[in-house]
């Protein structure tokens, strides 16, 4: 049996990320319908997630795969480089990401679950 790797978090961050979970942005809500109660294809999804110094919208510890929605301020350039660097630190903990906008989840959720379908196909076609 293969043993879960273990993902360093900062403690610091349960009690933002439980405030995260309580505010919610609608997309990340609607996101998470389809997400919880290992509703596709029974992966174990979390919702705010402290992983390093940071916190993820949406975790998946099988599929190593973590899921970002990112609202209007992730268009700012400060915003971009702070989710460039946290990209960074995901990849170096061995941890893919995906990035949706609000509005594609809002409006063409269809097309932003058949990319986290495809993710989990080729991640199990490469992890059997």
């Amino acid at each position: 049996m293969a043993r879960r790797k273990i993902i360093p978090y900062n403690p610091k961050l349960k009690e933002l990320a439980r405030q995260l979970r309580n505010s919610s942005t609608k997309a990340e809500i609607i996101l998470w319908q389809k997400l919880k109660s290992k509703q596709l294809y029974g992966y174990d999804f979390h919702r705010q997630k402290p992983i390093d110094n940071y916190i993820l919208d949406f975790f998946c510890h099988e599929l190593m795969l973590g899921i970002e929605v990112d609202g209007y301020s992730h268009q700012l350039v400060e915003v971009f480089k702070k989710d460039k660097v946290k990209e960074s630190v995901m990849l170096k903990l061995g941890i893919s990401l995906l990035r949706f906008s609000d509005e594609q989840v809002l409006k063409d959720m269809d097309n932003v679950l058949r990319a986290i379908e495809d993710y989990i196909h080729n991640h199990e076609k490469t992890h059997p």
